[in-house]
């Protein structure tokens, strides 16, 4: 009954992304904004699309016509060298037909190509400069789809589908000419099944379109979910969960299976209507332009080019069907990407912002009040100065508001009300970069990149030698433990730091960040997951570097905390004690019941 409940519950999970698709008609000016990452390269391509296109006509509507000609005038009058010169010039089309399709194919895939790297950094570079409150309603699969998946499906319509549009619609154009001035009583016979033909596929866009939006919320939801099952293998496995995983994630694949599916037939429906038409047109052609030609209304040639010209009107209807599924296609991505390029920092920088200079380090928070979600503050009214140079340590429980304060003082958010200065300046009137590299944030869950030891250390600081980088190591004292490994500093470490011990890796992120050399330096219950006998060594190194530099700890263990100039007790959002060790210890009030609690526990371990 509870896996089944489970299941339910992971279905419906899954479901309620599907409900978000859009029905709503096809957005020209998004694919007006979508074609106008092709401005910087015509320049360069447009004589190439223009040589590509005369030609590709000139290839297409010539040869019929020749062949007309040849028929009438050379092989029915006998005159071979008439024939000979017509073979010859048809074939030098040919020949023409093929050098600019090997050149449309090499240059559509350098354009589209380019385009595709221009809009992935875009985005990626927007993404960037985001705000922390944009990735906390967001899951990293989530993201990482409209990276990957929804850009790489413009690919086909960059390469090919843009180009062929221009194309495919002057060859229809240019036959449509061109049968009329062969016969209009034909052309005109023939034409009759195009109504027929485009009120099918006006009835099939809708279905197709809102296939293709499905197609993409389910790859999102299965990114998602990769993404999170390979994050919590761990706990996955810890709680024997892992048939209910591969249960829920074959619901999901089935699921995009099917999408994938139910999309592709719906787009395989234009082309039989496509082939239909042609059939119908085919039969309209012998049955009519065979009593033309015994009213000797047209000749045996002209009835030849115009089922030449016929076999060449459908295969452009055809592939105009596809560039329109190609175009639903980059509608649905491009309304994915285009949804977080539109999206604004919450945290924004004027444009006249100041560039803060190097700071002294006292902070200053003036009747502060902030919320999350704009319904429920977790900070209320909150005053506080930490002059320059102190170490300043926040306690109290969890959700008291410790982590909160420390986000708004590297401005990840904006109170809600109030104001915090730096040196007196409110921080929403200055750079944020210049904010931010002089702040430093050592956290609990240490994060650790791919790639050497000496490049997740250099981290804090890109341009510091490899000596210094070394120096940061041996302060922290992370380097003896650097040394035993295979490599050194030179040693690999994979996404996150798995071959690691929780305490090397928070080790390495002290090095990190004391390699920044921050005028404020923030420890967000940073010692938590380090030994005692290294958290020793940590102190002793902190003591030691925090010396001329602002610094905020946050910490669980109070016995960690006893030398700091000043200690803030929270409690739900309000600043209600404050005071240094002793002091706090004499008023016998909230931090001594915090103390006491903590000094029986560990009496009892």
């Amino acid at each position: 009954m509870e896996q089944d409940m489970t299941s339910k519950q992971g279905q419906e999970r899954f479901h309620y992304s599907i409900d978000n698709v859009i029905d709503k008609p096809y957005n020209w000016s998004q694919m007006a904004r979508l074609a106008g990452y092709m401005k910087p390269y015509l320049n360069k391509w447009l004589p190439l699309a223009a040589f590509s296109l005369i030609a590709v006509t000139i290839v297409r509507l010539g040869v019929p016509f020749l062949m007309s000609i040849a028929i009438d005038e050379a092989i029915q009058k006998k005159d071979w060298s008439y024939l000979l010169s017509l073979t010859a010039i048809i074939l030098g089309l040919y020949l023409l037909g093929w050098f600019e399709s090997a050149l449309r194919i090499r240059w559509t895939n350098q354009l589209g190509h380019s385009i595709i790297f221009d809009l992935r950094q875009q985005l990626f570079t927007h993404i960037q400069r985001l705000s922390h409150r944009f990735f906390d309603g967001r899951s990293a699969g989530s993201i990482i789809v409209r990276i990957t998946n929804d850009i790489n499906s413009l690919q086909d319509l960059f390469t090919n589908g843009v180009v062929n549009i221009f194309i495919d619609l002057t060859i229809l154009i240019g036959i449509v000419v061109m049968l009329f001035v062969l016969s209009p009583t034909l052309t005109l016979g023939i034409m009759i099944v195009l109504p027929l033909m485009f009120l099918i596929s006006i009835k099939l866009r809708k279905k197709i379109r809102l296939s293709w939006q499905k197609v993409r919320l389910k790859q999102s939801s299965i990114n998602s979910h990769l993404n999170e099952s390979i994050q919590g293998i761990r706990v996955t496995q810890s709680f024997t969960q892992e048939q209910e995983n591969i249960s829920f994630f074959k619901r999901m694949n089935r699921d995009n299976y099917e999408a994938w599916r139910a999309a592709t037939q719906q787009s395989a429906t234009f082309r039989p209507v496509v082939d239909m038409a042609g059939a119908i047109g085919t039969a309209i052609l012998i049955g009519l332009g065979a009593a033309l030609i015994q009213a000797d209304h047209i000749s045996v040639g002209v009835f030849v080019a115009f089922a030449y010209y016929l076999g060449n009107f459908w295969e452009p209807i055809s592939r105009l069907g596809q560039v329109y599924n190609q175009l639903l296609m980059a509608m649905a991505s491009s309304e994915r990407i285009f949804e977080f390029l539109d999206e604004k920092p919450s945290v924004p920088e004027k444009q006249e912002a100041v560039e803060l200079g190097v700071i002294r380090g006292e902070i200053e928070l003036d009747d502060v009040s902030f919320s999350y979600d704009g319904r429920r503050d977790v900070l209320h009214e909150i005053n506080l100065t930490i002059r320059a140079g102190e170490t300043v340590a926040f306690v109290g429980h969890t959700g008291s508001g410790k982590t909160s304060i420390v986000n708004l003082i590297c401005r990840f958010y904006d109170p809600t009300s109030g104001c915090i200065r730096i040196d007196g300046v409110d921080l929403r009137e200055v750079q944020l970069d210049s904010l931010r590299s002089q702040v430093s944030i050592v956290l609990q869950d240490t994060f650790i990149f791919s790639g050497t030891i000496m490049e997740n250390i250099r981290f804090g600081r890109p341009g510091a030698t490899d000596a210094e980088v070394m120096q940061a190591a041996k302060e922290i004292g992370a380097d003896p433990f650097i040394r035993r490994l295979p490599g050194g500093y030179d040693t690999e470490v994979e996404e996150r730091g798995n071959v690691l011990s929780q305490g090397e890796r928070q080790l390495l992120s002290f090095a990190r960040a004391l390699l920044a050399d921050p005028r404020i330096l923030v420890l967000d219950e940073a010692t938590a997951s380090i030994d005692t006998e290294t958290e020793v060594k940590v102190q002793r190194a902190l003591n030691r570097l925090l010396q001329g530099r602002t610094a905020i700890v946050i910490a669980h263990r109070l016995s960690t905390i006893r030398e700091v100039h000043k200690i803030i007790v929270l409690d739900h959002g309000r600043l209600i004690e404050q005071g240094n060790h002793e002091q706090l210890m004499r008023k016998r009030g909230t931090y001594y019941n915090l103390v006491s609690t903590s000094f029986r526990v560990t009496e009892k371990e």
